[in-house]
């Protein structure tokens, strides 16, 4: 297996996909495929954080390597892409400060001070403002990225891990892990608007897309609070597994997948009837899910067994399971969903992992296999995508 890998980050893409396509062909498949040729100017980037390395990496997807390494500050963690402008945003946690980096020409364009130990970043819908929540100030920056500069700075719970922004952009949730509450700031006041009991230790939370309520996990508890945005008062606690860690949200909002780390299992919330479904097993350690956009794929980075676990939602069983890198961790989708990257945090590299569909478009694809290891940084902790077309960012 140590041979295979070693094989593996010694070829480059172009030798990848060339080695593939003989083993394809002398099996006599016919899905072995060039990717269409893009425009000039088109990009699709991925950005990793490299928690040790003080450092981001720039892998380009549409070669499958590493193409640039970008100093930021220290303990970087949390990354966010602008939705409407070609820009990265790096929540530096050792630093107490956000890099801007213009993904044009992936280089550093900003650093922004807020307050201590900013873990995570949030980017409002209309990508004029950033709200970081500062877990070692109980406070939260809020940063207006036109100008550049931190324009309030709002009091929250104690430990406050993550800030996120509702879809319409008229709210942004805290969870105080200190506290046991969560935090509703009014985005237009830049003010507490209320401040909700929920459990034991929040930390991830989503928010449905229509912005009617957040779900908050609690691994302290084993809980999931569901949190009316409107009233801003907690509905219900839901037992799931032990320790869960992260919320991955179906595309249409209809149902919330729980890693569940201490339990090796997920959950399956039912969100508008704040039910749960049940609990199923999964791997060793779940950490990250992440699903697919026509809501039929469920991706689960197992920290403790080195796999990605591949769940059919509609089908309700797993149907397969891949062997990455060491530790993996963060997960993305390229742009059009053909590779998943998976961010191993120990071996200190990104995963790719096929995932095209077969030609009757059948969820049970033979073709999902490892792809190749792309190196990066001494402990990478986050990824995201940036895919654009040069001259075309909203303003």
């Amino acid at each position: 297996m140590r041979t295979a890998s070693l094989w593996l980050r010694q070829l480059s893409a172009r030798q990848w996909r060339w080695a593939l396509c003989v083993v394809v062909f002398t099996l006599g498949s016919t899905g072995c495929h060039r990717r269409p040729t893009v425009e000039p100017g088109y990009h699709e980037y991925a950005y990793v954080t490299n928690g040790r390395s003080n450092s981001v990496s720039v892998l380009d997807l549409l070669e499958l390597r590493n193409v640039k390494t970008i100093p930021v500050g220290a303990g970087p963690t949390g990354v966010a892409a602008s939705p409407t402008r070609n820009e990265i945003y790096v929540a530096n946690a050792d630093s107490n400060n956000i890099t801007i980096i213009n993904a044009e020409r992936n280089v550093v364009e900003a650093t922004i001070g807020v307050h201590r130990a900013p873990y995570f970043v949030s980017v409002s819908p209309d990508g004029k403002r950033a709200y970081v929540a500062n877990s070692g100030s109980a406070n939260v920056s809020v940063i207006d990225l036109d100008k550049r500069a931190v324009i309030a700075t709002i009091r929250v719970g104690g430990a406050p891990g993550l800030a996120r922004v509702s879809p319409d952009g008229k709210v942004a949730v805290v969870s105080n892990r200190a506290d046991n509450t969560v935090s509703i700031i009014d985005t237009l006041k830049l003010a507490v608007r209320s401040t909700a009991p929920v459990c034991q230790q929040p930390q991830d939370l989503v928010i449905l897309p229509d912005s009617s309520k957040a779900f908050v996990a609690c691994p302290g508890s084993n809980q999931l609070a569901s949190v009316d945005l409107v009233s801003g008062r907690m509905l219900t606690l839901l037992d799931v597994g032990n320790m869960p860690v992260q919320l991955a949200l179906k595309p249409d909002g209809g149902e919330l997948f729980v890693s569940n780390f201490g339990g090796n299992n997920f959950s399956i919330v039912e969100t508008a009837n704040n039910e749960v479904g049940g609990s199923y097993l999964i791997g060793d350690q779940p950490t990250r899910g992440i699903v697919t956009s026509d809501n039929s794929l469920l991706y689960v980075s197992n920290f403790g067994s080195d796999t990605v676990s591949v769940y059919a939602i509609d089908e309700g069983r797993v149907i397969g399971t891949v062997q990455v890198g060491s530790h993996p961790d963060g997960l993305a989708l390229s742009p059009d969903e053909a590779h998943l990257l998976v961010v191993n945090s120990r071996s200190g590299d990104v995963a790719v992992v096929r995932t095209v569909k077969t030609r009757d478009n059948s969820k049970l694809s033979a073709d999902r296999a490892l792809v190749t290891l792309i190196p990066v940084g001494n402990q990478p902790n986050d990824i995201v995508i940036k895919a654009f077309q040069v001259g075309e960012a909203k303003k």
